[in-house]
């Protein structure tokens, strides 16, 4: 009897440990396959640039291919949903901006949850907003602005990427914040903002760098501020807000890499540190900073911290905002 109880303790110990090795075998071996890398917007903006300069770096470090599927449609929030729903195997990734945890408190309804769905690999970069203004503009400086826009109200207007983005909500936050009548004029991108400030039809825009930087250097749009703690190494000799008096408006764009819950611990820190050599090269480094991205590479605990804080932060200013979307 002993023998056969010993025996029995011997195939349970041992069928008990089989997942942990399995798992342990599986990131030793991580990937076997494919990866998918989910970019829950069209191709062509900072999140998709992003997400595929890193997964051909991560597909020649990892020997198989980590290739970019956009799933567009509704503020990010269908490709978000899809992720959610895959299997938390590794071998599906995404790239999101703050939109994952700003768009709950946007929208009625949202297929997942960004704190139980998902497990965060690493904040890979953040990416400042800038606020420019047209030229014909009589301002040099952010207290200008907020001069002239309070010497008439309701005659001004900003260009933002579109309802519920960093540089929008950004935006929001400004006006709130300095209790200006500015009126919110959202567009489907980045560059179709700055066009319309280059125009002249919304004087003053808050965007993302990239489409930004070219004109402000050729002096077709005046920069005023980076909405970042420290000034942009795009745009050296523009101020911070802090800088320019007002450090209580702060904010910039992230982008995370995460992974849909109770994928292996294992392929999570495989990938986290991955990411974290990648943004760390010179070529990559180069590249992002040309981008207006600034590496960061923090830990899943961090990143899962800064959703948890810049969700209950843009939640605010979306209720004071009384911005809401279908």
């Amino acid at each position: 009897m002993k023998l056969m109880r010993r025996q029995f303790l011997q195939l349970s110990a041992g069928a008990a440990f089989a997942p942990v090795l399995a798992t342990a075998a599986s990131a030793q071996t991580y990937p076997t396959r494919p990866v998918r890398v989910i970019v829950p917007y069209a191709a062509a903006g900072p999140t998709d640039i992003l997400a595929r300069l890193i997964a051909q770096k991560l597909s020649d470090h990892l020997g198989k291919a980590f290739y970019v599927e956009n799933i567009g449609g509704a503020g990010g929030n269908i490709g978000i949903g899809q992720g959610a729903r895959a299997a938390p195997d590794g071998y599906t990734v995404l790239v999101v901006p703050p939109n994952i945890v700003v768009n709950p408190a946007m929208y009625d309804t949202v297929p997942y949850d960004p704190y139980k769905d998902f497990d965060p690999v690493t904040i890979a970069v953040t990416s400042p907003t800038v606020l420019t203004v047209h030229p014909s503009l009589a301002v040099r400086t952010v207290k200008d602005l907020v001069a002239l826009i309070k010497s008439g109200p309701a005659k001004y207007s900003f260009a933002s990427p579109g309802t519920g983005t960093p540089p929008h909500l950004i935006g929001e936050h400004f006006r709130l914040s300095l209790g200006l009548d500015l009126v919110h004029v959202p567009f489907n991108s980045a560059g179709l903002a700055v066009g319309s400030t280059l125009a002249g039809h919304t004087p003053i825009a808050f965007t993302s760098l990239p489409p930004a930087v070219p004109q402000i250097n050729e002096g077709k749009l005046r920069a005023l501020a980076v909405t970042s703690k420290l000034r942009s190494q795009a745009l050296p000799e523009v101020p911070s807000m802090a800088e320019a008096g007002y450090p209580d408006v702060e904010g910039e764009g992230w982008f995370a890499f995460i992974v849909p819950a109770g994928a292996p611990k294992e392929i999570t820190t495989l990938l986290h540190r991955e990411i974290v050599k990648i943004i760390a090269l010179p070529d990559i480094m180069e590249k992002m900073a040309t981008l207006g991205f600034v590496a960061v590479g923090n830990t899943p605990d961090e990143a899962a911290a800064l959703f948890r804080t810049e969700g209950a932060k843009w939640a605010k200013v979306i209720r004071e905002a009384g911005i809401k979307t279908q």
